[in-house]
């Protein structure tokens, strides 16, 4: 079903994207109901579309819904970082992360987001009047913000790694839903697996060589407060409930290398698009950029009162969430609303499906509407916030989650002070999931300088 969806791209520009990104859950939802069981190879699996269970699952503290462990090519791409590691371990990272992803922390990254788009929007000068592709502009933009905020290094020095960490996900995306065979997996390797390992060894390799860069740049008395000072200062600590291992910091970097850019990237491609379809929301967008910041770089106080921008991001992850489908297991048997679930089996949640749900969003719930959330989130949602879930829900929401709002703010309030622009005829609308939704063959628009 997939592989017939995905196949050729949409033959008109709609959002009504979840039959094309999961054309089962679109298909089965409306004939067996907003839960349902199916069997995934030997695997029970519990799709789970129903807002209030959603938020039972999600929010459970008691570790009843634990993630669900990684394997092959996935478990290469991101190890055992904060993403999917559980117990003791992800409360170690996760006090860690928080650390650098939220608060004044944030703030000191503001600088090195701006003259990165300030260097985005150089390039683009040279594309006035013309079509420019602005999906990979994008991945080079978040690339370069992730290198410099988190780790302390140009983007030249990360993009080896990014570009690794591409090819496997493109190996993950192609071997995502193919059912592994108990006792089988990993018995007989294809060019899959061997390419796979590769990468994984090579992503490693750079990721040391920049450790001990740091290493040798920095004493122990001075170490930069950024991520990777974070990480090695944990991989210090006298105290060994604290200590992370080499193994554990290359994991963190390679997840947040790799989510660090990848679901902003994702955002900012939609949001452009949605705003160069929309040009009165572009205009609206574009007034209170003027409003509140001038023609002056966006501020820390600014970005704050960008009300519309805000409306305008939610509406566009709303409509294309990064991640369509969220993954637990059951550890114990347990009662999840009328049902009785037995241990070890796998609950599937879709954020697609429930964001393009017309029970929770009214019948316009395929149009792009930014002021559906005027009000907040909670207003939109009828105060079911579990129906919104661009970022995750419960204890394990993104950590990056502020951090990717406002690199997005940023970008798309610099843009609006220096360009209008409009949809490309060349643009094919072909929305696709390689891990995140993506538009398959990029963005095209047509820049027009102001």
């Amino acid at each position: 079903m997939r592989t017939r969806s995905m196949g050729r791209p949409m033959d008109h520009l709609s959002h009504e994207i979840l039959p094309r990104i999961l054309p089962h859950v679109h298909s089965w939802v409306n004939l067996y109901g907003r839960n349902f069981l199916n069997w995934y190879g030997a695997e029970a699996q519990l799709v789970v579309t129903d807002v209030e269970l959603i938020k039972e699952i999600l929010y459970n503290k008691d570790g009843a819904y634990p993630k669900i462990d990684l394997e092959g090519h996935a478990k290469k791409l991101l190890g055992d970082g904060l993403s999917s590691t559980k117990g003791h371990k992800w409360t170690k990272l996760r006090k860690l992360a928080n650390g650098v992803f939220h608060g004044e922390s944030l703030k000191s990254m503001i600088p090195a987001m701006i003259s990165s788009s300030e260097t985005m929007l150089k390039r683009w000068k040279a594309y006035d009047g013309k079509e420019i592709e602005v999906f990979q502009e994008f991945r080079v933009l978040t690339s370069e913000v992730i290198s410099k905020t988190a780790f302390g290094s140009s983007y030249l020095e990360g993009k080896k790694i990014f570009d690794m960490l591409m090819k496997l996900t493109l190996i993950v995306s192609r071997n995502a839903h193919k059912i592994r065979l108990p006792g089988i997996s990993g018995f007989f390797k294809n060019d899959d697996d061997i390419e796979s390992e590769k990468l994984e060894q090579g992503i490693k390799t750079c990721i040391v060589e920049i450790i001990q860069k740091r290493d040798q740049e920095t004493s122990n008395n001075d170490s930069r407060k950024d991520f990777l000072g974070e990480l090695l200062e944990a991989s210090r600590d006298n105290d060994e409930e604290k200590r992370i291992s080499l193994d554990d910091t290359v994991d963190e970097c390679k997840t947040f290398y790799f989510a660090g850019h990848e679901t902003t990237t994702s955002l900012l491609g939609w949001t452009v698009l949605l705003l160069a379809i929309h040009n009165d929301w572009q205009e609206k967008a574009r007034d209170e950029v003027f409003k509140f910041c001038g023609e002056t770089n966006p501020t820390p106080d600014s970005i704050t009162r960008l009300k519309t921008m805000d409306m305008i991001v939610e509406e566009s992850l709303r409509l294309y969430p990064p991640v369509p489908a969220i993954k637990r297991k059951v550890k114990r048997q347990v009662r999840l609303g009328e049902m009785t679930l037995p241990s070890n089996m796998e609950l599937y949640i879709s954020p697609l499906a429930v964001h393009h749900d017309p029970r929770i969003w009214g019948a316009d719930v395929h149009r792009f509407k930014p002021d559906r959330f005027e009000g907040g989130i909670a207003k939109a949602t009828n105060n079911t916030l579990a129906a919104f879930l661009p970022f995750g829900f419960g204890p394990r929401t993104c950590v990056g989650l502020n951090f990717a709002l406002i690199e997005a703010k940023i970008a798309l309030a610099m843009i609006l002070q220096r360009f209008k622009f409009k949809l490309s005829p060349n643009y094919v609308h072909s929305p696709v999931q390689l891990f995140m939704v993506r538009p398959q063959h990029g963005v095209q628009i047509v820049l027009d300088a102001l």
